[in-house]
């Protein structure tokens, strides 16, 4: 065949092709998750340590609310595109004080028109701080949750117990379809990122032990696990505690998982500076079965970091960094928003 009549074919057929994906048509779920950084009230609770965030040190009513109505604007705007019209159908949060802040979170004008639903329960922390999941009630419906406590001992030998968040899971049906999702704070790097590592790797291992239990029940369960890691994708808290994949090609258990932010992190992108370098604490992490590519169930598609320039700092030292919240200054969040897109056909 010669050479001219062979590219007529590759044309034809890429026309053909272009086609048929043209037919195709998909529905498009957002699954984001969202570190609110120090989402407190005005009021002093004796029984953690919320001083910071109270009146007497400048953290006013006016103050409270502006942080809400920047929160309001993210987290309405997180990946709503030209293909994507609405914002996250699921959204998990953490640095939250109380169940409160989110009921006054969700009755801002731009989220009281999604109609969420609120699923939280108070931890243990010092501070206070839990984690919280955020559902769009007309596309979400939770069956269970539980709160799975983290059991961890300081590591300064006294045997006494570190409080810290506990895990949330959540499993429901997102438009008819059972899945399961775990939001995650682990704890932080107080101390050195050495001394506490065992910390994290403790949460991890919980987190592998939750997967694990469901994946007993449904050996096909579709599970995301999501947060503020306090670590990188390449930690051993999540590369061997959770044995997170970098590349979907290495899935081949339905207990497989892989971490989209592995890839972001080796490519120079960040959610966070820590220490002046850029990283990717905040993650989300999908089960083999949202990678099979049938496209007749929800599927992982895509994932990305939502960092506009109005959450950004413009100048001075930390310019480039999040716009980060203060009791002086009611800012949006020292993290950046991570999401994924969940995709599946429809006729």
């Amino acid at each position: 065949m010669k050479i001219k009549q062979l590219i007529a074919v590759f044309v034809v057929i890429f026309a053909i092709n272009s086609v048929i994906a043209q037919d195709k048509k998909y529905k498009v779920h957002t699954v984001a998750f969202y570190n609110l950084e120090n989402l407190f009230d005005t009021k002093d609770d004796p029984n953690v340590f919320d001083e910071e965030y109270t009146p007497a040190q400048g953290w006013t009513s006016d103050k409270y609310q502006q942080k809400l109505k920047n929160l309001e604007r993210v987290l309405s705007e997180i990946a709503v595109n030209e293909k994507q019209a609405n914002s996250p159908t699921i959204i998990g949060v953490c640095e939250i004080e109380n169940r409160g802040v989110l009921e006054d979170l969700i009755k801002t004008p731009k989220l009281l028109a999604k109609d969420y639903g609120i699923v939280h329960y108070d931890s243990p922390d010092a501070r206070g701080i839990d984690v919280g999941f955020l559902y769009q009630k007309k596309h979400f419906t939770p069956t269970s949750s539980a709160n799975i406590p983290l059991i961890i001992t300081n590591f300064d030998g006294s045997g006494k117990r570190v409080y810290t968040r506990d895990q949330l899971l959540v499993t429901g049906y997102l438009d008819g379809e059972e899945m399961h999702f775990i939001v995650n704070h682990w704890p932080s790097r107080s101390g050195g990122e050495k001394r506490s590592s065992p910390y994290r790797e403790a949460a991890g291992a919980l987190n592998r032990k939750i997967m694990d239990s469901l994946l007993k029940i449904n050996p096909n369960a579709k599970i995301i696990t999501m947060g503020d890691l306090n670590d990188g994708s390449y930690n051993k808290s999540v590369k061997k505690e959770i044995g997170a994949k970098l590349k979907k090609t290495e899935l081949k258990e339905p207990g497989d998982i892989f971490n989209p932010f592995e890839q972001m992190a080796k490519d120079g992108n960040a959610s966070l500076f820590y220490r002046d370098s850029g990283d990717i604490f905040d993650q989300i992490m999908v089960s083999q079965q949202f990678v099979l590519e049938d496209f007749s169930t929800y599927q992982y598609w895509k994932a990305g970091i939502y960092n506009k320039p109005y959450m950004i700092q413009q100048t001075g030292q930390y310019k480039g960094y999040p716009l980060r919240n203060s009791p002086s200054e009611p800012g949006f969040s020292d993290h950046f928003p991570v999401y994924i897109y969940l995709v599946k056909e429809y006729k």
